[in-house]
């Protein structure tokens, strides 16, 4: 953990010191406490610094508190300011439960709302950004907190503070506030001053600290999910730092698609701001805003700065033009791309930016501009604000009266029976209320159980719920007729029950009386978080979420040693417990395609692993079987990767001892006497071969792992080592090891095959013991994935599969068919003495995919004697291409193929039962 400066503690909620009757002169500058002024060329507050500043804010003003939300991963206090009129902040509480109220209207009537309107204040977030390589953000909220407070006694602050609750936090990012600013200052002045980050600037993620919001994975996706659900602030709003070059900021409307479920009314919201903000922009100078086009969409709700829509708050962000960090640049008219040096105003470009220099206080302008917009817009319309986040949850709750899925059931039995669990803790983190079953009922024509969960859906936030559950159906969307695809901004289809694996439900008749009266509340009892509680904000720390447990673990049978199936995520943490203790375990391959056994550790710990754990196993004899190898390396490149991270916390979740192989050790060659495993993860092939060009970064960073680094790899697998590969990174292998496979998609054109970011089916080896555990038909996730095909020598055997004829989408968007069909998805290739896995998926992506978290774990168990000794089925797939040449994209034909429409299977229609396959 860092140390923490003193200033940084902050007082306890609300306990900031008045100071009347001040006037402006009276409120300390940034410059006054920073030494700079804010957006000063070459000059970055840090986190601490920012902090610093607004706690001299909170020290004259009796219009600021601070209020602490917990910690971030590195261990820093994390705050947030909160601004308004003293006479708002006296009754802050009282406000506050109006917008709860609102916010979760049932039995609330519309006369009832319009007076909590009239009598509430509009909460409005507002942040510093969460991307920290996108400077400006964190320092414009140094700049906004001291015009809204020295601006006070003008009639235009005093009405938006008057009317509105700002929640301004520095940052939602103060670790990778950090990093950066560290990073600059290191470097400015020097001709490594733009230079790129060389590591990630959140603990394990990086830039999908903006990926994180459904799944919650990160403790800082976590701190700012307690907080919104204690406000409930009707507008949230994030700043970013891409806008499409020579635009100087972006803002909503948003490019097409937006979610299928997101609710009008909050949409229209946001399209209303977007255009406020432009107005606000051109009545000040500021040119260049632009709108839509064809880069931002609101398709995936993963978005920290979206998701909030799915439970009726107006939630977007905006993208400000950046050069690089503090450091001003020059454009002229010959850096625009050619479309753009006309000058040529557009509907929604209708004042391009000229050009000429760009600093970071213009990109600090247009955010406090924009900011303000924002604010006053609030302020201006603060009844129908409060209103309509009402009447947005009033209308949700009456659809789903009337029409499917009025519930979904979820079944406490499952294959994993913590992965229903992570669903369901997750959802009510985020506001979501499940009930549970009190007794056995039917329902169309289906017995459900006593403790089966269920989500009924006449609840404000349900669309949220819909927008997860879903298979997704990304609209066929091209460049120009009969051109290739327009590529999805993030993922096309992430449907949860499918990645997770987890059996739902739905119910597409309403719920009658009789199951009414089974359902109970899912709740601890606990009281709910309040501002300044140090409790980390675990899934179990919420009154709902930590109710949800899975069925209690289980043992039958007798024998010294304990069997356990790989179907089971939480085997691998007791298999990493019982190694760790000194124990044993060895694989025994069976039908199901084998289980651990574990022995060695004694009675009372099988036991009380079997409880904690939620275990379900199988006591026997002593184990035969080859042991289990258990010396992981995992590959961190210097550029850094954001897979590399979700696997290192993946694995680390799990108790797995993994080791950063940097670029230096591979070199050095010898990697067999310290490794069973290697894992490379999805970083593309020049990124693990050559890395940052030298002269780029300083040179210690520079370069990958070389001509030495390969043979060094080809020399650890040939001596009987396991190298596995995630997704590009087989393209590596296959390229550099000279293997004898072909991804017959690698060189086709998008306008004849595309895939990027979509669930797919595929049939399992399940005799492997990297696929132990999983079902014979899987859903897996694909981001532009190899597909393998073999060449003339390949020894070895396909771990998965597509189907010969048909589409495999299940969710998303796929183009072409034809050319996965009955191609792999994943390979175990024979190379010397040792392997190579080409899994060429996501197993680990973002951290969601429960259903394929155990191909990740088997894989990096598959080393030393078990990978010597059990190989799978070879028979379960067999090539019937010839030979491709290296470079080839031919695929073998296998008849006449419908092509892809782009659309799931089932049109896009919520199949009922939702469920994975078996």
């Amino acid at each position: 953990m860092l140390p923490i400066p003193r200033g940084l503690l902050v007082a306890a909620f609300l306990a900031a010191v008045p100071a009347f009757g001040l006037s402006a002169q009276d409120i300390p500058t940034p410059t006054s406490v920073l030494g700079f002024e804010v957006g000063a060329d070459f000059h970055l507050a840090t986190y601490e610094e920012s902090v610093a500043y607004f706690e001299a804010l909170a020290r004259a003003s009796d219009r600021v508190r601070l209020v602490p939300v917990g910690r971030t991963s590195e261990g820093r206090p994390w705050v947030m300011a909160v601004i308004s009129d003293p006479s708002n902040l006296d009754s802050l509480e009282q406000f506050r439960q109006i917008a709860h109220r609102l916010a979760h209207p049932a039995g609330l009537d519309d006369a009832e709302a319009r007076a909590l309107a009239h009598r509430g204040r509009a909460f409005v977030h507002i942040d510093g950004g969460l991307h920290a390589s996108e400077v400006a953000g964190a320092q414009h909220t140094i700049e906004l907190a001291y015009q809204l407070v020295s601006g006070v006694g003008t009639t235009a602050v005093d009405r938006m503070l008057k009317e509105t609750v700002v929640l301004l936090w520095p940052s939602l990012n103060p670790d990778g506030q950090d990093i950066v600013v560290d990073w600059y200052r290191e470097n400015v002045g020097t001709p490594y001053e733009v230079a790129p980050l060389h590591r990630l600037y959140q603990r394990y993620i990086g830039h999908d600290n903006n990926r994180d919001a459904y799944m919650l994975n990160m403790i800082e996706s976590r701190v700012v999910a307690r907080a919104w659900r204690y406000w409930e602030p009707q507008i949230i709003y994030v700043q970013h730092q891409s806008s499409p070059f020579p635009t100087r900021i972006w803002l909503p409307p948003f490019a097409e698609p937006i979610a299928n479920h997101a609710p009008p009314l909050m949409s229209r919201t946001v399209n209303v701001i977007g255009m406020t903000i432009a107005e606000a922009l051109e009545s000040r100078g500021r040119v260049g805003a632009t709108h839509m086009g064809t880069g931002f969409d609101a398709w995936y709700p993963g978005y920290i700065d979206y998701l909030p829509m799915l439970q009726n708050i107006a939630a977007f962000w905006t993208e400000t033009a950046l050069y690089r960090y503090a450091t001003p640049h020059f454009y002229t008219i010959g850096d625009f791309p050619r479309n753009r040096q006309d000058l040529r105003p557009e509907s929604l470009y209708p004042s391009p930016w000229p050009g000429g220099w760009w600093r970071l206080r213009d990109a600090v302008d247009y955010m406090v501009i924009a900011s303000m917009a924002v604010i006053d817009y609030a302020a201006r319309y603060r009844e129908e604000v409060l209103y309509n986040r009402y009447q947005s949850g009033r209308d949700i709750i009456r659809k789903y009266r009337q029409e499917p899925p009025f519930a979904y059931f979820i079944p406490r039995d499952q294959p994993d029976p913590t992965a229903p669990v992570a669903l369901l803790q997750r959802l009510a983190f985020n506001g979501i209320e499940i009930r549970r079953l009190a007794r056995n009922i039917r329902h169309e024509g289906l017995t459900y159980p006593a403790g089966t969960w269920v989500i009924p859906m006449d609840q404000p936030f349900a669309e949220y719920v819909r927008e997860l559950f879903d298979p997704q159906s990304y609209p066929d969307l091209r460049e120009y007729p009969d051109g290739p695809p327009e590529q999805p901004y993030d993922a096309a289809g992430w449907t949860l029950p499918w990645q997770m694996g987890v059996r739902v439900v739905a119910a597409t008749q309403p719920l009658d009386e009789a199951v009414r009266a089974a359902l109970e509340p899912v709740n601890t009892g606990a009281a709910a978080w309040q501002p300044g509680d140090s409790t980390p904000p675990a899934f179990t720390t919420h009154p709902v979420a930590g109710a949800v447990a899975p069925l209690p673990g289980r043992v039958r049978g007798s024998g010294s040693a304990l069997a356990l199936s790989p179907a089971q995520n939480n085997t691998f943490r007791a298999v990493n417990r019982a190694l760790a203790a000194g124990g044993t375990v060895r694989f025994a391959p069976d039908s199901s395609g084998g289980r651990y056994l574990i022995a060695g550790v004694g009675p009372e710990r099988i036991a009380r692993w079997t409880q904690t754990l939620f275990l379900q196993g199988t006591r026997t004899a002593l184990p035969t079987g080859p042991p289990v190898a258990r010396r992981i390396g995992l590959y961190r490149p210097w550029s850094a990767s954001i897979d590399e991270g979700w696997t290192r916390w993946l694995l680390e979740q799990y108790g797995f001892p993994v080791r950063a192989v940097r670029n230096a050790e591979i070199r050095s060659g010898s990697l067999r006497s310290r490794y069973d495993v290697l894992i490379l993860a999805a970083d593309r092939p020049g990124t693990i071969l050559r890395g940052f060009r030298r002269g780029v970064v300083p040179p210690r960073y520079a370069g990958g792992i070389g001509a030495e680094g390969v043979r060094a790899l080809d020399r650890f697998v040939r001596d009987g080592g396991t190298l596995v590969c995630f997704n590009q990174s087989s393209n590596f292998a296959i390229e550099q090891l000279h293997l004898p496979v072909v991804d017959v998609v690698d060189t086709l054109d998008r306008k004849d095959f595309f895939v990027s970011g979509s669930i797919l089916e595929v049939n399992v080896n399940r005799s492997h013991p990297v696929m132990a555990g999983m079902p014979a038909r899987a859903d897996i996730f694909v981001d532009r994935s190899p597909v393998f095909d073999v060449n003339d020598g390949f020894e070895g055997t396909a771990l998965a599969t597509y189907a010969t004829e048909g589409s495999p989408l299940r969710s998303g968007y796929l183009l072409g068919e034809q050319h996965l069909q009955g191609m792999a998805a994943a390979l175990d290739v024979r190379h010397g003495a040792g392997h190579v896995v080409l899994i060429g998926f996501r197993p680990q992506w973002r951290g969601q995919p429960f259903g394929t978290f155990r191909v990740v774990f088997n894989a990096a168990l598959y080393g030393g004697a078990l990978a010597r000794t059990v190989h799978g089925d070879a028979d379960f797939w067999h090539s019937g291409s010839t030979t491709h040449p290296d470079t080839a994209s031919t695929t073998r034909g296998t008849g006449q193929h419908r092509p892809s429409s782009g659309r799931t299977p089932n049109g896009g229609r919520l199949p009922l039962p939702l469920t994975p396959k078996p």
